[in-house]
C-alpha cells in the first residue's frame, strides 16, 4: 500500500536512520507508554539490549548515544543537537537518566546498555528490547522492537501482524509499479498527482505543500552546512571534510567540462558529511543515502527547474510513489538487504523524481526508476569501522550521479523497457536474503574487514 511522502522523508539527525533515529523513536515510545500507564515513577531501573546489526555496528552509529536521548523524552526531529553531548556526559558521570526529562533512576553502563552481537532477533536483524523494573525487581513494562530501516519503527506484534495497522482508505490504494501505471493511465494522472490525492486522504493541501517545502528547506540547509564545512569528522578514521573545498573549487574555476555534475558531487558529500557528524539530515529514504535526492533535486533547480516550486512538488511526491513500493515490497534496510536497499533506492526515487520533474511520463518515470536500481543490484553495506563514512559519503555521490543519467536515458526513450520496476524491486529483495550477513551493515565483511581502522 502506498506509503505517506512525510513517512519516507522523516526530519531526524544522523549519523543512522536505522541505528539513530529509529533507536532514539523506540526508546522514546516506550518511556512515554511507561507514563501513559502511570509506572514512570515507579521505574528504579531501567535497560536496553541491542542485538544483530544495532549491536555489532551500534557503537559507530550512534545508537548508544540515541537511545539514550530517546530515554530522556528527545525525539530525532527536534533534539538540540548542540546540547546533546553534555546532556550525554552528564548522564556518564552521574550515573544517573532522567526518563522523559522528570524521573531520575540509576543508568551505569555497561549494565544499563547491552550489546549482544552474537544474538539476533527473529523478525529483522535491527531488534532491540527494552525492560523496565521497580526497586524491587519487579518487571513494569517489557518489550521488544525494531528499526526496520528509514527510522521505520516496529514492536514485534506489529511486524507479525503488519495488516493490522493499515486502515487509510487511500483514494489510489497500489500495491505494484504495474498497479501505479495502470491507475496513472486509466485516470489520466502523473505519479505526482496520484501521490498528491493519496497524501489529501491525511491532510489538507496547503499543509502538505508547507511540508513539502519544510523537507526540502531541512534538505538544503543540511547540505548548505556541508557545503561550508572543514576539518575532521568524529571517529577514529580521522575522514576529512571534503565538501567546503570542492564548493571553493568550483567558485574559483568558472565553467568547466561535466561542471554540473561536479556540483552534484559536492551537494552529495555536503550531506552526508553531514550526515557522518551526526547533524540534522532528511531520511530520504535513509539516513546512510540521505545525500542522493537532495543532491539530484539542487541540480534540478539549479540547472533546469527556472525557479517552478511546483517541479520541485513533482519531484518529491514521485520519489516517495516510488519509495513505497520498495518499503512495502522488499526493504530500505541496509542490515536487511545490503546498500541496494538505501543507496539504491535512493537512486531509484531520485531518478523517478527528476524524470517527472523534467517533464516524463509516468511510463518514463517508471523505466528511470528502474534503470537506477538495476545498476545497484548486489550493493553491500560494509562501512568501515562501524561509521556511515567509508564508503557511505562518496557511494552518495556514485548514486546522485547514476540517478541523473537513468533520467536522462529513460528521457530518450518512449517508456518501453524489458526489465520492469517490479522485476528488479523482486530482484533486489532476492538479491538481499541471499547476501552473506557479513555484508549486511554488520562491518564484518568486504571494506569493512579489508581497510584498518586506526
Amino acid at each position: 500500500m502506498p506509503v505517506s511522502v512525510f513517512d519516507l522523508f522523516k526530519v531526524g539527525i544522523g549519523p543512522s536512520s536505522s541505528h539513530t533515529v529509529g533507536p532514539m523513536r523506540i526508546a522514546l515510545r516506550f518511556v512515554r507508554a511507561l507514563a501513559d500507564n502511570g509506572r514512570l515513577e515507579s521505574v528504579a531501573r531501567i535497560e536496553t539490549h541491542l542485538y544483530g546489526s544495532l549491536a555489532l555496528t551500534g557503537r559507530g552509529h550512534a545508537t548508544d548515544r540515541a537511545v539514550l536521548l530517546g530515554l530522556m523524552g528527545h525525539d530525532p526531529e527536534t533534539v538540540d543537537i548542540g546540547q546533546a553531548a553534555a546532556w550525554l556526559d552528564a548522564v556518564g558521570r552521574s550515573g544517573e537518566i532522567c526518563l522523559l526529562g522528570r524521573h531520575r533512576v540509576i543508568f551505569r553502563q555497561p549494565e544499563g546498555l547491552l550489546f549482544h552481537p552474537r544474538e539476533r532477533l527473529e523478525l529483522h536483524p535491527n531488534g532491540m528490547r527494552l525492560m523496565a523494573t521497580d526497586g524491587a525487581g519487579q518487571v513494569l513494562a517489557e518489550e521488544t522492537s525494531f528499526s526496520v530501516g528509514g527510522g521505520f519503527i516496529a514492536t514485534e506484534e506489529e511486524l507479525r501482524r503488519p495488516a493490522a495497522a493499515a486502515r487509510i482508505e487511500w483514494p489510489h490504494p497500489f500495491r505494484s509499479a504495474e498497479e501505479l501505471l495502470r491507475i496513472c493511465a486509466s485516470q489520466g494522472l502523473s505519479i505526482a498527482q496520484l501521490a498528491l490525492d493519496n497524501e489529501l486522504a491525511l491532510r489538507p493541501q496547503a499543509e502538505i505543500g508547507a511540508g513539502l517545502d519544510r523537507i526540502r528547506q531541512v534538505m538544503f540547509d543540511c547540505m548548505d552546512r556541508g557545503l561550508a564545512g572543514h576539518g575532521p569528522l568524529p571517529g577514529r578514521l580521522g575522514v576529512q571534510r571534503r565538501a567546503g573545498a570542492l564548493r571553493e573549487a568550483l567558485e574559483r574555476g568558472g565553467a568547466r567540462l561535466l561542471g554540473e555534475l561536479d556540483w552534484v558531487n559536492a551537494y552529495a558529500v555536503a550531506v552526508n558529511e553531514e550526515n557522518a557528524a551526526g547533524g540534522r539530515v532528511v531520511t530520504a529514504p535513509t539516513n546512510g543515502a540521505a545525500g542522493v535526492l537532495p543532491a539530484v533535486l539542487r541540480f534540478h533547480e539549479r540547472f533546469h527547474a527556472r525557479g517552478d516550486p511546483g517541479r520541485t512538488h513533482d519531484f518529491l511526491l514521485t520519489a516517495a510513489a516510488i519509495g513505497s513500493l520498495y518499503k512495502e515490497n522488499a526493504s530500505i534496510s541496509g542490515a536487511e538487504v545490503g546498500c541496494q536497499g538505501e543507496v539504491g533506492v535512493a537512486a531509484s526515487m531520485a531518478a523517478a523524481g527528476l524524470a517527472a520533474a523534467l517533464g516524463g511520463s509516468p511510463g518514463q518515470v517508471e523505466n528511470a526508476a528502474e534503470i537506477a536500481m538495476e545498476h545497484h543490484l548486489g550493493m553491500t553495506c560494509d562501512p568501515v569501522g562501524g561509521l556511515v563514512q567509508v564508503p557511505c559519503i562518496e557511494r552518495n555521490a556514485m548514486g546522485a550521479v547514476k540517478a541523473i543519467n537513468a533520467a536522462r536515458l529513460a528521457l530518450a526513450g518512449d517508456g518501453t523497457h524489458l526489465v520492469t520496476l517490479d522485476r528488479v524491486i523482486a530482484t533486489m529483495k532476492a538479491t538481499g536474503a541471499d547476501m552473506h550477513h557479513h555484508y549486511k551493515e554488520t562491518s564484518l565483511g568486504g571494506l569493512a574487514v579489508n581497510v584498518v581502522a586506526c
